[in-house]
C-alpha cells in the first residue's frame, strides 16, 4: 500500500518532470505532446507503479523480466493496465514471458531475438511494437546492433509477422557528448525509415541527458529517479 506522503511525493515529482520535459520541448520548438514520458520503475515496488497509473502516467518501463512480469501481473489483477515498455537487454529465453505483457520492446538488437519475440507474441495472440537498439559506439556488450548492421535488422523486424517496426533506441555511450550521440541516432532513424516510413519513434534520453535528447528529436524519454527518487543499490 502506498502512503499518502509517498503518493504526494510521486504526484509532485511527476508534475515537475512533465513540466521539465515541456520546457525542453519549448526550447526545441516542439509541442509537449511530441515527447512521451516513460517512467522506469525498476527496483521500485508495484505499489509505486500502481500509484503512477492512478495519477495518470500511462507508460511504464522495466528492464528485467524477473521483476517486470510479476509487477505487470499484479497491476493487471488490480485492474490497472499501463502501457509496458521493456527497455533492457533481452535474451531469447525470456521472449515468451516478455511478449505476454510488454506493449513495446525497445531493445531488439538481433534477428534471432526478433524472430523469438514474433513467435512468442503470435502464440499470445498479440503484436509487439519493436524498436531497434543501436550500439552507437559499436560496443555491443551493453546491447545494441552496430550502426553498420542496421538495415538488415530493420528488414528482419519489418518482415516479422507479430512485430511492428516503430523506430530506434539508444543509450549515449560512456564518454560521448549527448548531442553527438543523439545526432548519430537521428541518422540511424532516417536509415530505418527507408525500410518503413512509419518507424518514426526515437527512444533516447535518461535522467542525465533527456534535455539534449529532446533537442535532438527524441519522441520518448526514459526517466526513473526524476519521478521515483534514488534507487537502492541492486543486489
Amino acid at each position: 500500500m502506498t502512503t499518502r506522503s509517498r503518493r504526494d511525493q510521486l504526484r509532485d515529482n511527476l508534475n515537475r518532470t512533465r513540466e521539465a520535459i515541456a520546457a525542453a520541448c519549448s526550447d526545441a520548438g516542439r509541442t509537449p505532446d511530441s515527447v512521451r514520458l516513460i517512467v522506469v520503475t525498476k527496483t521500485f515496488p508495484s505499489s509505486d507503479a500502481a500509484t503512477l497509473v492512478e495519477l495518470g502516467q500511462t507508460d511504464l518501463g522495466e528492464n528485467r523480466d524477473q521483476e517486470a512480469a510479476p509487477k505487470a501481473a499484479e497491476l493487471g489483477a488490480a485492474g490497472l493496465e499501463p502501457v509496458w515498455h521493456f527497455v533492457g537487454q533481452l535474451q531469447r529465453n525470456k521472449a515468451k514471458s516478455v511478449a505476454g505483457y510488454a506493449d513495446w520492446v525497445h531493445s531488439v538488437d538481433r534477428a534471432p531475438l526478433a524472430a523469438a519475440l514474433s513467435n512468442a507474441a503470435n502464440a499470445h495472440g498479440r503484436t509487439l511494437n519493436a524498436l531497434i537498439q543501436v550500439s552507437l559506439d559499436g560496443d555491443t556488450a551493453r546491447g545494441g546492433v552496430p550502426v553498420a548492421d542496421l538495415e538488415p535488422l530493420a528488414e528482419a523486424i519489418a518482415a516479422a509477422p507479430a512485430l511492428v517496426l516503430k523506430g530506434v533506441m539508444a543509450v549515449a555511450p560512456l564518454g560521448w557528448e549527448p548531442a553527438r550521440a543523439f545526432a548519430l541516432l537521428n541518422e540511424c532513424s532516417e536509415r530505418v525509415r527507408r525500410t518503413d516510413p512509419g518507424a518514426t519513434e526515437v527512444s533516447a534520453g535518461m535522467s542525465g541527458d533527456y534535455r539534449e535528447a529532446v533537442l535532438a528529436g527524441a519522441t520518448m524519454v526514459r526517466l526513473g529517479r526524476n519521478v521515483l527518487g534514488e534507487r537502492e543499490p541492486m543486489a
